[in-house]
């Protein structure tokens, strides 16, 4: 039970760690929608929709048009694996070099 326990308090420990490892962000533009769970930024051309909750720190109000400056993290919630096709070179070079045979 005790080494249990010491697995699993040294696992949120490590898992803590981790989301404060994650790099930090900022986007700054105007507000070009504001929802409870999003608010869509315009940088440049392109439109940045970020995802908010109710843990996300807000200061002041916000509405479309405001300039605002946002920092977020960039963390995966899954990722799937998948094997690398295979390729030959060899055969590829072999098939080069006697593709230039001199006539």
């Amino acid at each position: 039970m005790k080494r249990f326990l010491g697995l699993l308090i040294a696992a949120l420990f490590l898992g803590t760690a981790a989301m404060a490892a994650a790099k930090d962000y900022q986007v700054t533009g105007p507000v070009v929608d504001v929802k409870d769970d999003t608010i869509v930024v315009k940088k440049g051309s392109d439109n940045w929709e970020i995802a908010r909750d109710k843990d996300t720190k807000a200061t002041g109000d916000f509405k479309k048009g405001d300039r605002v400056t946002i920092k977020y993290k960039m963390i995966a919630t899954s990722i799937e694996g998948k094997a690398a096709k295979a390729t030959d070179t060899k055969a590829k070079t072999e098939t080069k070099k006697t593709d230039t045979k001199p006539k």
